[in-house]
């Protein structure tokens, strides 16, 4: 039997290749002969960088840039081939700031700006941007000016950082823009789809996690009502309604009006990149995972995006999780709480799982065919 390990990070215990290899190895265990092939997934926020530079073979370099708030940080980013790869959640993510010192307010993106800069220098005529996880709402506004673009405020000064100086907007000047960047194609890669504004938008839903207050809510939307008033105005583009433009605190606009970037679901692009429907279809079994299978699990996640390329393909799929929140029809999906207990898979993540691997295997070829 040819077996496929195709699984998604178990957030905050494994990442996808520990969560992959602890899975082979309770699968050996039951059947030492099975062929066995791991693919880390990613659906295009964390994780997305490493689930590629492994699959693609490719190789990580760094850079200083600027984090969320200013601060230098050393972020990584993967080349493969004339492909980079760009993480904005290594620059502007909101792992990089203490609970305390978020803000969306003042944030920036310009380290994911500097990270984009810094793959076109190194020679990419290909990058895809990974925008999970951001700490910002600043419609991409930093990132532009990372690359070369000025924007300029009502006294000519060019914008200051962070989503609210948004509403001081008033004129976008893209004459300066990096060759290199111009000259390369963006893809975006993103697990929401979310609009830029409005109840649904970038502001409503994510700000709350990024530290926004209610009152801060209200100004954070406005502003970028007025940054995609100023972009339609200048640069011909009604952003304000596309699917995903609200995508890391409205990045997702900004890299289609400034850097005419395209905007994908995360895991069909990292599908496509790790050519994994091949995968798929010269298997016998596939097996995906993440920490919790929920509601959220089949809304453009990767277990969403794999089962339903082995669907697609007549292979059989199975999902095995750290917690599962839901009952679905036609999936079959088990669950290391269920079978461990909650406290116990999060002490013992990676020697649970391999067990449930172990005990699950049995169980599947039990049920094929001779």
């Amino acid at each position: 039997m040819r077996v496929l390990v195709a699984t998604d990070k178990f957030k905050g215990t494994l990442s996808a290749e520990q969560a992959g290899r602890a899975i082979a190895a309770g699968w050996r265990r039951s059947f030492p002969e099975a062929d066995l092939r791991v693919v880390p997934m990613a659906d295009g926020g964390e994780g997305t960088l490493d689930a590629l530079v492994s699959g693609l073979g490719g190789e990580r370099r760094r850079a200083k840039v600027s984090g969320p708030l200013g601060d230098p940080v050393l972020a990584e980013f993967g080349m493969a081939g004339e492909l980079g790869i760009v993480e904005m959640a290594r620059a502007s993510g909101l792992g990089l700031l203490a609970p305390t010192r978020r803000d969306p307010k003042r944030t920036s993106t310009r380290g994911t700006g500097d990270l984009i800069l810094s793959a076109c220098l190194a020679g990419s005529r290909r990058v895809l941007i990974c925008i999970g996880g951001s700490a910002t709402n600043d419609g991409g506004a930093g990132m532009a000016q990372a690359v070369g673009i000025r924007l300029l405020d009502f006294e000519g000064h060019d914008l200051a950082p962070g989503g609210a100086a948004l509403l001081q907007l008033a004129r976008i000047d893209m004459t300066s823009l990096d060759g290199s960047v111009k000259s390369a194609s963006l893809v975006v890669a993103s697990d929401v789809d979310n609009p830029l504004v409005g109840p649904s938008g970038a502001s409503a839903v994510y700000g709350p996690q990024k530290g926004a207050s209610e009152e801060d809510v209200v100004i954070l939307d406005r502003a970028l009502r007025h940054f995609a008033a100023v972009v339609h105005r200048d640069l011909g583009l009604d952003l304000r309604d596309v699917p995903g433009a609200g995508a890391a605190g409205g990045l997702g606009a900004g890299l289609i009006a400034f850097l005419g970037a395209r905007l994908r679901p995360g895991v069909e692009v990292v599908i496509e990149a790790l050519d994994l429907r091949n995968e798929i279809a010269r298997s016998d079994l596939v097996v995906t995972g993440e920490g919790r299978f929920d509601e959220q699990s089949l809304r453009g996640k990767v277990a969403h995006g794999v089962l339903n390329a082995a669907r697609e393909a007549g292979v059989e799929a199975i999902v095995l999780c750290g917690e599962r929140r839901i009952e679905q029809p036609g999936i079959r999906a088990f669950s290391m709480a269920e079978r461990f207990g909650l406290e116990p898979a999060l002490e013992r993540p990676a020697q649970l799982l391999e067990e449930l691997a172990a005990d699950v295997a049995k169980d599947v070829v039990g049920d094929q065919p001779e």
